[in-house]
């Protein structure tokens, strides 16, 4: 008998050159792929930095004196254009600088390397905004010029003689509790909290150098936007209809 397995085509093997070649066609896919991964994210942070450096920034509220605008914990975006090149208006919300002994002494804590490290990164993405304790969120009442009086007959503060109804306070919120009585100087603004039972505004700093004013140099910008959480998503007014019969000082 004829023996079948002298038949049998013996298995073929692809050529050592070709599977060389496919091995470093994959191999190069793979580093190009993560070339390109990246560059992507070189370039998304890069155009963050840049973003945050010079437009808009990300900060986080941590106290209650804006509610019930901006409650503890929302997230909100500043545009930083204001002021240097969009003016300052009354009703603005703005983020500044602590202009002189307003929050005191800051106590910062001291962060292992890999959490400084990921905090930084997260950051620039706009994810976190660890200096937040840093600054202050208030509106803008009073703007260069301006004489702000509290209170008329009536209870309302008045700016240049002319009484302002603030439609922006919870419907309990008295305008102030405190009297004053003060000018604004040229380059400042005079803000208060919306939540003026609880508010370590410009009214509570008149014994200080600034006199309760905030120079416009350590103004950060302007709020806009609330982000987070999603359930109170919205564009910040600064209710131009509240301060549109206020005159020119």
């Amino acid at each position: 008998m004829t023996d079948l397995g002298q038949f049998q085509s013996p298995t073929r093997k692809a050529p050592r050159g070709r599977n060389t070649k496919w091995r470093r066609f994959r191999k190069n896919i793979f580093v190009s792929f993560f070339i390109d991964l990246l560059v992507i994210a070189g370039t998304a942070l890069v155009l963050s930095l840049l973003i945050k450096t010079f437009l808009i920034r990300s900060f986080f509220i941590p106290s209650g004196s804006m509610l019930e605008t901006l409650q503890i914990d929302d997230r909100i975006i500043v545009n930083e254009l204001v002021p240097d090149l969009v003016p300052i208006n009354r009703g603005d919300v703005v983020v500044f600088k602590d202009p002189g002994g307003w929050l005191g002494e800051i106590q910062t804590p001291e962060l292992d390397p890999i959490t400084a490290v990921t905090d930084w990164v997260l950051s620039a993405f706009g994810v976190t905004a660890p200096d937040s304790s840093q600054h202050l969120v208030k509106r803008v009442i009073g703007v260069s010029g301006d004489h702000v009086v509290c209170c008329d007959a009536d209870g309302k503060i008045t700016i240049n003689g002319s009484a302002i109804s603030e439609t922006y306070l919870a419907p309990d919120k008295k305008p102030s509790d405190m009297n004053f009585d003060v000018t604004v100087p040229e380059g400042s603004i005079w803000v208060m909290g919306d939540n003026r039972d609880n508010s370590a505004d410009s009214r509570f700093h008149e014994d200080l150098p600034s006199k309760g004013f905030v120079a416009k140099e350590f103004v950060v910008g302007r709020a806009f936007l609330v982000t987070w959480p999603f359930s109170n998503f919205t564009w910040l007014d600064n209710y131009s209809d509240v301060f549109k019969n206020v005159p020119k000082p």
